[in-house]
């Protein structure tokens, strides 16, 4: 778990202000306590996508919000995948197979 103060000193251009209005925009939801926001990897991954979309890529601010709604999106889709193909593993050689064909003619439509 890592402090505001350690997260603000990976971004040479980061400040504790727009931090908290990521935060307080529900864009990052890092625990709250007794001593301040306490970030997790996951919450430190989404700051550095943030601070990328803001600060490289030149996002406008209006704009981050659907930006994030469809990369999460897609996550949950890939996640979502993942879950599939581990189920179609498991599944008895024959069964696979007709998976694999039935993907490949809807590929065709």
């Amino acid at each position: 778990m890592t402090r505001l103060e350690d997260v603000l000193a990976l971004f040479r251009d980061l400040d504790a202000t727009e931090l908290t209005i990521w935060i307080e925009s529900g864009w990052v939801q890092p625990e709250r306590a007794e001593a301040g926001w306490v970030f997790h990897e996951i919450d430190v991954a989404r700051v550095r996508l943030i601070y990328d979309l803001r600060h490289e890529l030149e996002t406008p601010e209006d704009t981050v919000p659907m930006v994030l709604s469809l990369l999460d999106q897609v996550y949950e889709l890939r996640c979502t995948l993942a879950a599939v193909m581990g189920v179609i593993k498991d599944q008895p050689p024959e069964l696979q197979a007709a998976v694999r064909a039935a993907l490949i003619e809807a590929r065709k439509t």
